[in-house]
């Protein structure tokens, strides 16, 4: 096989690796089903949790699904342990959950987390 242009070689790459909209649309559904049931593990860091979320919402970005920021905040809100309660509490307070940015929360959860450790 040979291949004339760059773009010839891109769609044959992408082809290739991304598979075709259906299995693509396959992939998306199966790493969605992954983001929704994922939760922060008892001994697991908030930075541990983080990366595997975003490492989802980029294999989602990829494929050419629409995965925004606030989504990544709602879902980490919504699932790191009860230790964190007075944090995510303190943060809905402040601000309004829209406008809450991924950096601020997982600076405040990080903060916390360093917090608990002292203590222990």
């Amino acid at each position: 096989m040979r291949l004339e242009s760059a773009k010839a070689i891109w769609d044959y790459l992408k082809e290739e690796y991304e598979g075709d909209e259906k299995i693509r649309g396959i992939k998306v559904l199966n790493l969605l089903r992954e983001f929704e049931r994922i939760q922060m593990e008892e001994r697991e860091t908030v930075k541990e949790f983080a990366d595997r979320l975003v490492e989802i919402a980029n294999k989602i970005r990829v494929l050419g699904t629409d995965m925004k920021d606030d989504r990544l905040v709602q879902k980490i809100l919504v699932s790191v342990p009860e230790r964190f309660e007075a944090t995510i509490a303190s943060l809905e307070n402040t601000k309004e959950l829209s406008d809450i940015k991924l950096a601020k929360v997982l600076s405040a959860l990080q903060a916390q987390e360093q917090r608990m450790s002292e203590v222990i």
